[in-house]
């Protein structure tokens, strides 16, 4: 449990006015501030934030409350997330009562595990944003897909270079365990010899509803017909496949305000139906839904509209036009 000395701390602190600016883009208004409702469409501004007050108040919608409602509204947070959101943005520490040394220890493992992740996801995007395999191999992948450089860049995507260790020697190189690398199954490890898990391939990062790195999933771009075609991380302490839904992270809010959820097959389903405007979608990974990932949707919406092979192509055909 977070502590109350931590709530109270960042209640004191957080700007109501600030965190929204986040996301609404706010006008002054007297004393107040006034911007577009991001909870519905409106050509009018309703959406009010009080910096007195400390409270906000979408009139479009009726939704209201204090910056926490508004983090547990707009991104879909949890009450503790939401805390926690806030305890970084303003530099707060965190402090947790009730907690064995275990489940310190359990917690600081997992905090490791999403820094490593994290800078794999930037290490990378920076690799195929910005080295000579990176873009003639990966690029030219995404690009025979029809992603732009501003959906690439929106979902992360990278590349793997296709040698044994490149990515595990730089995280080493950084200051990052190698226990930590195996845990996440980045690293595969064999006696004294290291591997990357996902080398020669094209990188699509699995962001958390909140937005944490949480695993990868990797392409093949060779013909090697004993190498699988698709890689995902293994499950580890912070990625559990069944839990997860591809693209939750970006589709949330667009699913909350449709009040309906696509569900389609794979990775490129799911960033070619972003790019072309339909951003409530997700992806299972090639699994059947599974009872958590559909109470994660239900935290958006209870309507699921599952578009699967046929359907799917159907309808990105007719997106073409």
């Amino acid at each position: 449990m977070i502590s109350k000395n931590t709530i109270d701390q960042v209640f004191e602190t957080a700007r109501v006015e600030e965190v929204i600016g986040d996301f609404v883009m706010l006008k002054k208004s007297g004393s107040n501030f006034k911007g577009l409702s991001p909870f519905s469409d409106e050509r009018t501004p309703s959406f009010m934030v009080s910096p007195v007050k400390q409270i906000w108040k979408d009139f479009s919608s009726g939704k209201g409350g204090n910056v926490v409602a508004f983090l547990m509204e707009h991104e879909h947070f949890t009450y503790p997330e939401a805390i926690k959101y806030l305890a970084k943005k303003y530099g707060i520490e965190v402090e947790e009562t009730q907690r064995t040394e275990e489940e310190k220890q359990q917690a600081n493992e997992r905090e490791s595990l999403y820094l490593v992740s994290e800078f794999a996801k930037k290490y990378f995007h920076e690799t195929l944003l910005n080295t000579e395999a990176g873009k003639a191999i990966g690029q030219t992948y995404f690009k025979e897909r029809g992603f732009t450089e501003e959906t690439i860049k929106k979902f992360g995507l990278g590349y793997s270079p296709d040698e044994w260790d490149a990515f595990t020697s730089e995280a080493l190189k950084s200051g990052y365990q190698l226990s930590y690398l195996e845990k996440t199954g980045l690293t595969i490890v064999k006696g004294e010899k290291q591997f990357d898990r996902f080398k020669g391939r094209v990188i699509f990062p699995i962001l958390s509803l909140s937005g944490r790195v949480l695993g990868f999933g990797g392409r093949i771009l060779t013909s090697d017909k004993k190498a699988a075609k698709y890689l995902n991380s293994p499950e580890s302490d912070i990625y559990y496949k069944s839990k997860v839904l591809y693209g939750i992270y970006h589709a949330k809010q667009t699913i909350a305000k449709e009040d309906n959820c696509f569900l389609v097959e794979g990775y490129t389903d799911v960033i070619q139906f972003h790019q072309r405007g339909i951003e409530n979608v997700v992806s299972s990974s090639g699994t059947a839904l599974t009872p958590e990932q559909i109470r994660l949707i239900n935290r958006l919406t209870k309507n699921i509209t599952v578009l699967f092979d046929g359907d799917a192509a159907g309808l990105r055909a007719s997106l073409r036009g």
